[in-house]
C-alpha cells in the first residue's frame, strides 16, 4: 500500500514535527517500507497500490502510556464530594478513593471487567490510539490483581490494538491491612507480582509513592523484587507532595515517573541522567483542581522527554480522550502543540520501553493516524472535536 498526497508529521529528527509536505508512506504487510517526499519515491515502490489522502495529515498513531482503564464501578459520588470541598486525600482517608473502586473490582469477574472496559477502550480507539498501557491496582489481593491483568491481556485479543500491562499492587492499602503496609507487601503484593510474572501477565511494575500510599523505602522492596524478575519499573511520584519518589525512580532507571506536580529541578536532572521519561497527566490535575504544576521548564532545560497520557481512571481522571489531554497539557501546563503531539506518540512509546512505534520511520510498525486537518497544531488546538479520518494498525485500515 502506498499513501500519497499527504502532509506527514513523522515526529522523527530534530524539527518540532518532522514535517514532510506532499509526502508518501509505503507500507508492506505490518511495516513502513519507505517514507519521504513523493518526488523522491524509489522506483521499486512505484507499482504499489496507492491511496490518495487529499493533503490530509498523517501522524504516528497515538499511544496512551498511563491508564487504569480496567476497573469495577464508578466514583461519581466522590466527584460530588470534592465539589463540595473535600480534598482527594480526605476522600481517600474516609474510605473512598482507590478502596471504593477496590470493592467494586473485587466483585467483578474477568469477563465483567473486560466488558466494562471496552467502551472506554473504544472511545480511545476512535481517536487514533494504537497502544495503551493498563494497570492493575484496584484488586489489592492476589486473585483480583491477577484478574485485572488477565482482563488487560484479553482486551488486546478483542480489539486491534497493543496492550502493555503494568502490575500496580503497591497502589493503596486494603482495609484488612490498615496501618500494616509492610505486611501487605510481604503477604499480598510481592506474591501477586511473582505469580503475575510466572503467568506472563506483566510487562512492567508500578507503584504509588505518596503519603496516602507507600513510602520510598517500601517502594524499594517492590522495585527490588521487580528487578529480580527482570521487569522494568515506573512510578507514580510527587503528585500530592514531594516524598522523594522521583529520585527513587531515577535511581532504579525507571522507564517513567508519572504525575510529578511536586517534582523539582534536581529531580529533572536525575531523570535526565537516568533516561527516565516524565509522564504528565493533566486530566488528574484538572479533575482534582490542583494548582501546583509539574516543572515543565526544568524538563525542557535538562532534556527530559515529556509524555502525555489520559490517566483514565474512575476517580481522579475519568478521561477517555487523548486529544482533550493534549489540549489540557497546552492550556494548563503551557506545553506547545508540538510537545503535546510528541508526548502522545514518540515519548509515550519511550515511557513504555517500546522502540518499534511512536515515529514514522522506515522499518517501524505501520501504526498511523490520518486526520482531517491541515496542520498538526490543530490536534491540540480544538476542544471536543475528533478529526480522525482513518486509523492504520499494523498496516491494516481499521476506521
Amino acid at each position: 500500500m502506498r499513501l500519497i498526497n499527504a502532509t506527514i508529521a513523522t515526529l522523527d529528527g530534530n524539527s518540532p514535527y518532522g514535517l514532510i509536505e506532499n509526502g508518501t508512506v509505503v507500507i508492506d504487510q505490518q511495516a513502513i517500507s519507505w517514507v519521504g517526499p513523493e518526488a523522491e519515491l524509489p522506483t521499486e515502490f512505484a507499482e504499489h497500490e496507492q491511496t490518495d489522502l487529499g493533503g490530509r495529515l498523517v501522524t504516528p498513531a497515538f499511544i496512551d502510556c498511563h491508564t487504569h482503564i480496567v476497573h469495577g464501578g464508578h466514583r461519581a459520588v466522590e466527584f460530588e464530594m470534592r465539589l463540595e470541598g473535600a480534598s482527594y486525600e480526605e476522600v481517600a482517608r474516609a474510605g473512598g478513593g482507590i478502596v471504593s473502586t477496590m470493592r467494586s473490582t473485587r466483585a467483578a469477574t474477568v469477563d465483567e471487567l473486560v466488558t466494562s472496559a471496552l467502551p472506554r477502550v473504544d472511545t480511545l480507539l476512535a481517536e487514533g490510539i494504537s497502544m495503551i498501557e493498563i494497570k492493575s491496582g484496584y484488586g489489592l489481593d492476589v486473585n483480583t490483581e491477577l484478574a485485572m491483568l488477565r482482563a488487560g491481556r484479553a482486551i488486546s485479543t478483542l480489539r486491534p490494538l497493543r496492550v502493555k500491562t503494568s502490575f500496580l499492587g503497591a497502589h493503596s492499602l486494603p482495609p484488612e491491612y490498615k496501618d500494616r503496609a509492610d505486611d501487605y507487601l510481604e503477604e499480598i503484593c510481592l506474591p501477586a507480582l511473582t505469580q503475575a510474572h510466572a503467568e506472563s501477565l506483566v510487562d512492567a511494575v508500578d507503584g504509588f509513592c505518596e503519603g496516602i500510599a507507600f513510602t520510598p523505602e517500601q517502594i524499594k522492596r517492590v522495585f527490588d523484587h521487580a528487578k529480580s524478575l527482570g521487569l522494568p519499573v515506573k512510578l507514580h511520584a510527587e503528585q500530592l507532595s514531594h516524598l522523594g519518589g522521583t529520585a527513587l525512580a531515577a535511581e532504579y532507571g525507571a522507564l517513567s515517573a508519572d504525575h510529578l506536580e511536586y517534582a523539582n529541578d534536581n529531580d529533572a536532572k536525575l531523570m535526565a541522567a537516568a533516561g527516565t521519561v516524565a509522564v504528565v497527566l493533566p486530566g488528574a490535575f484538572y479533575t482534582l483542581r490542583e494548582t501546583q504544576k509539574p516543572p515543565i521548564d526544568s524538563f525542557r532545560k535538562h532534556g527530559v522527554p515529556i509524555a502525555l497520557a489520559t490517566d483514565s481512571n474512575p476517580g481522579s481522571s475519568p478521561v477517555t480522550s487523548l486529544l482533550l489531554t493534549m489540549n489540557m497539557a497546552c492550556t494548563l501546563f503551557r506545553m506547545t502543540p508540538a510537545e503535546a503531539l510528541a508526548g502522545a506518540t514518540r515519548n509515550a512509546a519511550k515511557a513504555l520501553g517500546v522502540t518499534d512505534s511512536g515515529v514514522i520511520r522506515t522499518g517501524l510498525r505501520a501504526d498511523l493516524a490520518v486526520w482531517d486537518v491541515n496542520h498538526p497544531a490543530e490536534l491540540a488546538y480544538r476542544v471536543g472535536f475528533n478529526p480522525l479520518h482513518q486509523r492504520i494498525f499494523g498496516g491494516a485500515c481499521t476506521v
